[in-house]
């Protein structure tokens, strides 16, 4: 369910969610590159993370944004979270209106900055992904590596996976699906990005979790013999996994 605060947001609903993305056509358009703390090669400690939004957003919006950033990170930073609230604190609003207030293109990472200076535990993520906007259910996504130490913030990533927008799924194979999902859903989710066209630069730490993983191996040799018996191309990507997986010590997680 969206609630109806984000009518800021232009972008598109989340697709319905399917059991495994196969016989579902891919309705959003391809992901943007976006330097969130999520991405593979980023920090993710709230501080040095908060930092790196921080000086990239101050150096890229006008005065007026600024103001308005300042106040949202003010509201955020003074925020109890003690639970006693029977109103979304303020700051969850500005969370919702960011995409009017700064831009759409630095919506992501002020939405993100904003949960980590109210430092969001996993209840407040979970409901914000929940009445989210997708634009919203991104930044909460991009936001879990920091926020989450432990796996509770895999149902979101689970839930991100099941649908068919691109920009959820490349989202949800960052650095928190490299440190928390189990072997075989992460396979899954390799298998998603190159079903729905997600780059598969996307997913953090694929070297290492691929690396000697022959139950992968097969997994993308069956999806290559599938397409080709269709007609259909085999995305260049899936060689690319595919070479990383050669024997060796294995180093995905065991499922």
């Amino acid at each position: 369910m969206t609630s109806p605060k984000h009518a800021d947001n232009p972008e598109a609903p989340t697709s319905p969610n399917t059991p495994d993305g196969t016989g579902a056509s891919v309705t959003s358009p391809p992901p943007e590159a976006t330097p969130l703390p999520s991405s593979p090669s980023s920090p993710s400690s709230p501080s040095s993370a908060s930092d790196a939004l921080r000086a990239e957003l101050d150096a890229s919006l006008p005065g007026s944004a600024r103001a308005w950033l300042d106040q949202a990170l003010a509201e955020a930073a003074a925020d109890s979270g003690d639970g006693r609230e029977t109103e979304p604190p303020v700051w969850e609003l500005r969370f919702a209106e960011a995409g009017r207030r700064t831009g759409h293109d630095h919506a992501d990472a002020t939405r993100v900055l904003l949960l980590h200076t109210a430092r969001a535990g996993t209840d407040t993520l979970t409901r914000l992904y929940a009445q989210g906007s997708a634009a919203e259910r991104r930044a909460v996504l991009h936001a879990l590596p920091a926020l989450v130490p432990g796996p509770e913030g895999l149902p979101l990533i689970e839930d991100a996976l099941r649908t068919n927008d691109t920009r959820l799924v490349a989202a949800a194979v960052g650095l928190y699906a490299a440190a928390h999902l189990p072997a075989h859903q992460w396979r899954h989710a390799v298998l998603k990005c190159l079903f729905t066209g997600v780059p598969v630069a996307a997913v953090a730490e694929l070297p290492e979790r691929a690396h000697g993983d022959s139950e992968l191996a097969r997994m993308l040799g069956d999806f290559a013999a599938e397409r080709t018996s269709a007609g259909r191309p085999v995305p260049d990507d899936l060689h690319r996994v595919l070479a990383l997986t050669s024997p060796a010590s294995p180093t995905a997680k065991e499922s």
